[in-house]
């Protein structure tokens, strides 16, 4: 699942994305109304973790925005204990759920995998994450090009999810290498084993007689380009 994560304290926001990290979920945190809908307009997340209070602005405002734009993003409301009028606007403006603080991580997941299922329900193709030729199955970790299963490692799987998720972004090798292995990879001095596993999934690809999307940045990094070479 592909998360935002809208929360201005951001010792909460860093909680809340190593949690989501480790348990598998591609996440992007975020502390403001602005830098919160710039994201939402630009790529697609599978559900929204909105807080309210914001120092910009209110998250009920960006709950009207998601609307009026059709972005299909569940919303989840992270909310103030007492702010009973804000949980009952945001359910009557369409979020899908609340979660009030203080609250364990582990409720705050059990509550975005209710909210996932339910989504599948409603979509029985859900579960299945398409780009062009590509199809990518997120409960087996399977890939397809042209219907052809693709051989990949499950950190291949990840790094073509990360991609096509940002696709048309350029994506730093130290931003891969943080969202597929970890925060430790902070200190390396080598990431050599990103473009490593970059190779390998170009060249898999290429062997299924796919479109090579993966325009190597020089300097930058790479990016998911909506056309191929």
């Amino acid at each position: 699942m592909t998360v935002l994560v809208l929360e201005d304290n951001q010792r909460l926001g860093a909680s809340i994305e190593d949690f989501l990290v480790r348990e598998g979920y591609i996440c992007d945190v975020v502390d403001t109304y602005l830098k919160a809908r710039d994201k939402l307009l630009s790529v697609d997340y599978d559900c929204v973790l909105l807080d309210i209070m914001l120092p910009d602005g209110n998250g009920l405002d960006l709950l009207k925005l998601i609307k009026q734009e059709n972005i299909q993003s569940a919303v989840l409301i992270i909310s103030a204990k007492e702010a009973l009028d804000d949980k009952i606007r945001g359910l009557e403006g369409g979020a899908d759920d609340y979660i009030t603080k203080p609250f364990h991580l582990s409720e705050l997941h059990a509550r975005l995998r209710a909210i996932y299922r339910r989504k599948n329900q409603m979509a029985t193709n859900a579960n299945v994450v398409s780009f062009n030729e590509i199809n990518l199955n997120t409960d087996t970790l399977q890939a397809f090009i042209n219907g052809e299963l693709l051989d990949i490692t499950r950190k291949e799987f990840d790094l073509l999810m990360y991609f096509i998720v940002n696709k048309n972004r350029v994506l730093s090798k130290q931003a891969i290498a943080t969202h597929l292995w970890g925060d430790y990879t902070d200190n390396l001095d080598n990431l050599d084993f990103v473009y490593q596993h970059v190779k390998n999934l170009r060249r898999k690809i290429s062997q299924l007689n796919g479109t090579d999307y993966i325009d190597t940045v020089y300097g930058l990094g790479y990016r998911f380009k909506e056309a191929g070479v």
